[in-house]
C-alpha cells in the first residue's frame, strides 16, 4: 500500500524515554490567550452590526422615503436571522472545523456589507441585513466551540468571561461609534466601516488563529491530511513552538456528521433547556430595556441623539469588568465545589479533570456555575426611570451599569455551563442559546414600547423578570 493511501493525521508529539499523559491541549497559557483574544474579537461583529446601527435608523428612513417603523423591521429582522444562523455554522465547525466556518462566515459578512453601502431602497436593505445577520451571528457559537476545544473544565470560566467580555465591547462603543459615523459621513459610511473591519480582522484571523477542533487535531499535536490545507496552517507554526513531550501521541475525537438539528434538540434537552429559556426570557427584557432607553432618555430627560448613545457606555463597561470578574469567581468556585465533591464521593475511582466526557453527569455542574444569579438590576433601572421628576438621570444610568455587570454575569455562567454539559457540540450548544435569546429578543423588541406606553417601564420589567423566575 502506497504512503498515499489512506493519508493519518501526522503527530509532532516528541517522543520521551518516560511516559506521559498527553496534555489536554499542546497550547501554553499565551498561545491560549492569543487564541481567545482572536475568537472574542471574531465575536463582536455580531454585536457592533446590530448596535452601530441604531443610530442612524431615522437618517436611513428619511433617505429610502419609508417609515421609522418599518426601518426598525430591519432590527428584528437581524435578530431573527441572528438566532437560526449560528444553528447552521455551529453544526459545521464541529465537524468541518473552526477555521473554514470562520472563513465562510466573514465572507458573507463582507459581502453584505458592500452590498449594504450601495443599497438604494428599503426592499434590498431588509433583504442585505438578513445577509449581513447570517454572516456575523455565528462567530458567537464558533467563538465557544475554539475556546472548548483548547481549554479544561477548570479554565472554561475565566476564558469565557473574557470571551463573553468581548461580546459586549460593541454595547459600550457601538453606539457611539455610529452616532459619530452617520453624523458626520451618512449613515452608509457605517456599513464601510464595517466592511473594512472586518476584511482586515479575516487576514489577521487567517495567519493567525490555528484549527482546534479535536476531531481533526486531537490536543492539536496532530495534523490533517495534506488534503485539507485550511486545517494545517498555522498549527505547523505552532508546533514548532511547542515544548510539550509525550510518550505516545494522543487520539482524534470521534468525527461526526453535520448535525444541524443538534442545536434544537439541547435546546429542548432536560439538562439545558430550563437554563436557556430562562436566560432567553432575561436577556430579551435586558435587550427591550436597551431598546427603550431611547425613547426614555430623550421623553423623560430631554437628551439629543448624541447623549442617549453616551449614556450606553455604562452599560457596555458594566458588561465587560462583569463578566472579566464573573469568569474569575466561577473558576474559584468550580476548584472549591469540585473538591468538596471530590471529597465526599465513595466512588473507587476520580475522573480526571481534563475528560470532557459525560461519564462525570455526578458532579454538580449546574451548582459549581450558576450558585450567584442576577436578579435585582433590571428591576432597579424600570423603577428608578419610572419617575424622572424625582430621580436625578445619573440614577437609571448607574443602574445599567449594574443591569450589564449582572445580564452578562448570568449569561457567563450558563454559557460555560453548557459548554461543560455539552463538551463535543460546544458550538451546537452555544447555537441553541443563541436561537432562543435572539428569538424571544426579536418579539420582545417589537412590542415593547406599546407594553411600557400602556403599564409603565417599572410594571414592563417586572412582569418579565417574574417569567424568567417562573422558568427557572
Amino acid at each position: 500500500m502506497s504512503a498515499n493511501e489512506n493519508e493519518q493525521p501526522q503527530s509532532h508529539a516528541i517522543p520521551t524515554s518516560a511516559p506521559a499523559e498527553p496534555p489536554f491541549s499542546i497550547f501554553d497559557k499565551r498561545q491560549k490567550w492569543l487564541i481567545v483574544v482572536i475568537v472574542s474579537t471574531a465575536a463582536t461583529f455580531s454585536g457592533f452590526a446590530s448596535n452601530i446601527y441604531f443610530p442612524a435608523l431615522p437618517t436611513i428612513a428619511n433617505d429610502l422615503n419609508v417609515s421609522l417603523e418599518l426601518v426598525n423591521l430591519t432590527v428584528t429582522s437581524y435578530l431573527i436571522f441572528q438566532g437560526i444562523a449560528p444553528s447552521l455554522w455551529g453544526p459545521v465547525s464541529d465537524v468541518k472545523g473552526r477555521r473554514i466556518a470562520y472563513t465562510c462566515t466573514f465572507l458573507v459578512f463582507v459581502d453584505a456589507c458592500i452590498s449594504l453601502a450601495e443599497t438604494k431602497n428599503y426592499a434590498t436593505l431588509i433583504v442585505l441585513r438578513c445577509l449581513q445577520s447570517t454572516g456575523s451571528a455565528s462567530t458567537i457559537a464558533i467563538g465557544s466551540g475554539v475556546i472548548g476545544d483548547i481549554t479544561t473544565r477548570a479554565e472554561h470560566g475565566g476564558f469565557m468571561g473574557i470571551f463573553q467580555a468581548g461580546l459586549l465591547v460593541p454595547v459600550a462603543v457601538g453606539l457611539v461609534i455610529g452616532g459619530a459615523l452617520a453624523g458626520s459621513l451618512g449613515w452608509r459610511s457605517i456599513f464601510w466601516f464595517l466592511m473594512i473591519y472586518s476584511a482586515v480582522f479575516l487576514v489577521v484571523l487567517l495567519v493567525l488563529l490555528p484549527e482546534t477542533l479535536r476531531s481533526l487535531v486531537a490536543n492539536g499535536s496532530m495534523l490533517p491530511s495534506q488534503s485539507n490545507p485550511m486545517a494545517r496552517y498555522p498549527l505547523q507554526a505552532y508546533q514548532k513552538l511547542i515544548t510539550v513531550k509525550l510518550a505516545a501521541p494522543p487520539q482524534l475525537a470521534a468525527r461526526k456528521r453535520v448535525d444541524v438539528l443538534g442545536p434544537f434538540r439541547i435546546l429542548v434537552s432536560k439538562h439545558a433547556a430550563p437554563i436557556i429559556f430562562f436566560l432567553a426570557i432575561y436577556y430579551a427584557v435586558w435587550q427591550m430595556s436597551i431598546t427603550a432607553m431611547f425613547s426614555l432618555f430623550k421623553d423623560r430627560y430631554d437628551l439629543t441623539e448624541i447623549q442617549i448613545s453616551l449614556t450606553f457606555i455604562a452599560n457596555g463597561v458594566g458588561s465587560m469588568v462583569g463578566t472579566l470578574i464573573t469568569g474569575k469567581i466561577l473558576d474559584m468556585d468550580y476548584r472549591r465545589i469540585k473538591a468538596k465533591h471530590e471529597a465526599l464521593s465513595s466512588t473507587d475511582t476520580e475522573a480526571s479533570d481534563n475528560n470532557q466526557s459525560q461519564e462525570n453527569n455526578a458532579f454538580p455542574f449546574l451548582k459549581a456555575r450558576l450558585r450567584l444569579l442576577p436578579h435585582l438590576s433590571l428591576l432597579l433601572f424600570g423603577w428608578t426611570i419610572q419617575y424622572p421628576s424625582t430621580v436625578p438621570i445619573a440614577i437609571p444610568i448607574i443602574t445599567t451599569f449594574i443591569t450589564g455587570w449582572t445580564a452578562v454575569s448570568m449569561q457567563s455562567a450558563i454559557m460555560t455551563h453548557l459548554v461543560d454539559i455539552f463538551p463535543e457540540q460546544s458550538a451546537g450548544a452555544s447555537a441553541s442559546v443563541n436561537l432562543a435569546r435572539c428569538l424571544l429578543a426579536a418579539g420582545g423588541t417589537s412590542f415593547v414600547m406599546p407594553v411600557i406606553g400602556g403599564v409603565g417601564v417599572g410594571v414592563a420589567i417586572c412582569v418579565g423578570v417574574q417569567v424568567g423566575f417562573v422558568v427557572m
